[in-house]
């Protein structure tokens, strides 16, 4: 069985998660899909010798993979400013288009939104925030997908079709504008983790063997080195004081606010900040194994971790979405043969369309999730998983203890050490 990850800069929503699971099912030799919506990540456990047709397939959808090496990183995906510009001067154009047909409408009486400046304008404003919405139409269509980018490339054709073209060019401008928001939003949450990987350095003071201290990268410190941390600085690796006093802030680690104080033998933790003088501390945990790298890694797989509602909402999706559309061209054709202009009928069935179709919720589950968790993360607190974010509507009362830290809520003594000779079984009772 062999892992191969991709890295698939379009996929930044739900949507394409499921193009690409539609694109691959029944691809022989494939046994798993795992995603990272966050760092935009597809992983492929697979049997097959040359996963080239993987990429090939990938490609083929609109979902250009790049091949990943095992353990390698994946930069930010900045939104340039070129699409913000494109957007802006969609709206301003579908804007105008949308005054201009009130303007001919007022004037004249006439219907302006089929007039040829309006049209002229609407164009021109499709051709800038549209493509994308047809391209990704397209591959729903041919991947069997009922999602949001089908349905809006349906409506904004549709209303092209009857004349509406103010309504197109709005339409496809704020659903454009709303894909580059969700984007955005994404990058934020990727983000927030980001700011817990930056929290410890990524070099650190190790012992030779003459005894002196030199700087070496954290990923290079092996388990068993001597490690000196200086006054301000952050604790590299986690590991067990060896010597020299430490008085340690870990509130991103352990939620303590208060600095504590250590003693020789004590636990110390990567990320905590060293508030008083050096001292040197054994490694225990090599770089990518450390309390605070399974935290990390505890948040970006949360992200996966789907929460009851959105199964439901997917389930429920899978059913009402087919029904919606079959029910919009039903209600069309029944409106033609009753003698209403077709115009009309398609208009109307658009409308229901658009409406009743539940994909807003469908994509809005899963990324308010997933901001809700990033949003945490940066306050430092940490959720793992859909499930448990959603279990806090639950929650009635919270109680925290004097150093703010939050408990299980049942108390419970790990430990009993006789002052005297009784036995602690007989203390205890």
């Amino acid at each position: 069985m062999t892992r191969t990850r991709y890295f698939v800069a379009a996929m930044d929503c739900p949507t394409e998660e499921q193009i690409i699971r539609n694109g691959l099912k029944g691809f022989s030799g494939i046994e798993k899909l795992d995603f990272d919506l966050m760092d935009r990540v597809l992983t492929v456990t697979h049997v097959l010798e040359d996963p080239t047709p993987i990429k090939t397939t990938l490609d083929g959808l609109g979902m250009a993979a790049q091949p990943l090496a095992e353990g390698e990183a994946v930069g930010a995906v900045q939104i340039p400013k070129s699409r913000w510009i494109t957007l802006g001067a969609s709206g301003a154009l579908a804007l105008v288009a949308e005054g201009v047909a009130w303007w001919i409408q007022a004037r004249t009486g006439d219907h302006g939104d089929d007039a040829l400046p309006v049209i002229v304008l609407a164009v021109v404003s499709l051709l800038l925030s549209a493509p994308q919405i047809a391209r990704k139409g397209w591959t729903a269509l041919r991947t069997f997908t009922l999602n949001i980018n089908f349905l809006m490339a349906v409506a904004i054709i549709g209303a092209m079709v009857t004349s509406q073209w103010p309504e197109a060019a709005m339409a496809s401008f704020l659903f454009a504008l709303s894909e580059t928001i969700e984007a955005l939003s994404l990058e934020r949450a990727r983000a927030a983790i980001s700011a817990l990987v930056s929290a410890t350095p990524m070099s650190a003071q190790v012992e030779g063997v003459d005894g002196t201290f030199t700087e070496r990268p954290v990923a290079e410190v092996s388990v068993g080195a001597r490690v000196r941390v200086r006054p301000g600085e952050k604790v590299p690796l986690d590991g067990t004081l060896s010597s020299g006093d430490a008085v340690l802030n870990e509130a991103a680690i352990t939620g303590e606010s208060l600095p504590v104080a250590k003693l020789t033998g004590e636990s110390v933790f990567a990320g905590s900040v060293n508030t008083t003088g050096s001292f040197v501390f054994l490694v225990t945990a090599a770089s990518g194994d450390t309390n605070l790298d399974r935290i990390v890694e505890a948040v970006r797989s949360a992200q996966a971790e789907r929460a009851p509602v959105q199964t439901f909402i997917d389930r429920f999706a899978r059913i009402y979405t087919p029904t919606v559309v079959a029910l919009a061209l039903l209600w069309s054709i029944v409106e033609i043969l009753r003698g209403d202009a077709w115009r009309e009928a398609v208009h109307e069935s658009l409308v229901l369309l658009v409406i009743a179709c539940p994909c807003a919720l469908v994509i809005s589950t899963p990324i308010t999730l997933v901001s809700g968790l990033a949003a945490a993360a940066r306050k430092g607190i940490l959720v793992k998983g859909g499930a448990f974010f959603e279990a806090g509507r639950r929650l009635k009362v919270i109680a925290w203890d004097k150093t703010g830290t939050l408990t299980e809520g049942k108390p419970a003594v790990p430990d009993v050490v006789p002052l005297v000779e009784d036995a602690p079984q007989e203390l205890l009772h």
